[in-house]
């Protein structure tokens, strides 16, 4: 995975599959950083432990942020002096398009993508899918069914993971 690939992982579990990604990110010796309105600093930590990872927060190399600020000029502010490789976790996508006094989400993700491109991050996005997929006419979700409450590009993501029953697909958006 390129240090300069935004990745969206969507679907069920997706919450674990991005914990596991920034775990992976801590033993290559970067950092994992998790920006959430989901869930509560405790309920990463039970995650992080379920899966051996609890070494990695004493050392601090995950940082945790549940801020109503969130959107992508706090997101920018608070990685000010991340390191190359840090693998950033957003949970989730339509998050940064909650407040209405805040640029348009399609703006946001374009000014995440450059600052991470500048800074060699790796930033993950977590997304709903929309109600409407029904998985026993189409067995995996596809960008068509990203729940997007406002316009935004998806070309602006260099790969995606969908995630179902268990089952992970990657692929290139381009």
């Amino acid at each position: 995975m390129s240090a300069r690939s935004i990745l969206a992982i969507l679907g069920r579990r997706a919450i674990g599959y991005a914990l596991e990604l920034a775990v992976e990110a801590m033993k290559a010796g970067h950092r994992g950083v998790f920006f959430t309105l989901e869930y509560t600093e405790e309920e990463i930590v039970d995650r992080l432990r379920a899966i051996g990872a609890e070494t990695r927060l004493a050392d601090g190399q995950f940082a945790f942020d549940s801020s109503d600020a969130i959107r992508a000029d706090y997101i920018m502010a608070r990685l000010a002096t991340a390191a190359p490789g840090t693998l950033v976790v957003i949970d989730y996508l339509q998050l940064l398009d909650q407040q209405r006094d805040t640029p348009e989400l399609m703006e946001q993700v374009r000014t995440l993508r450059s600052f991470a491109r500048e800074r060699g991050l790796i930033l993950v996005f977590l997304s709903q899918i929309d109600r409407s997929y029904d998985p026993a006419t189409k067995p995996f979700p596809d960008l068509g069914v990203v729940r997007l409450p406002n316009p935004l590009g998806l070309a602006l993501f260099d790969k995606t993971c969908f995630l179902n029953r268990g089952e992970v697909r990657f692929q290139a958006t381009g």
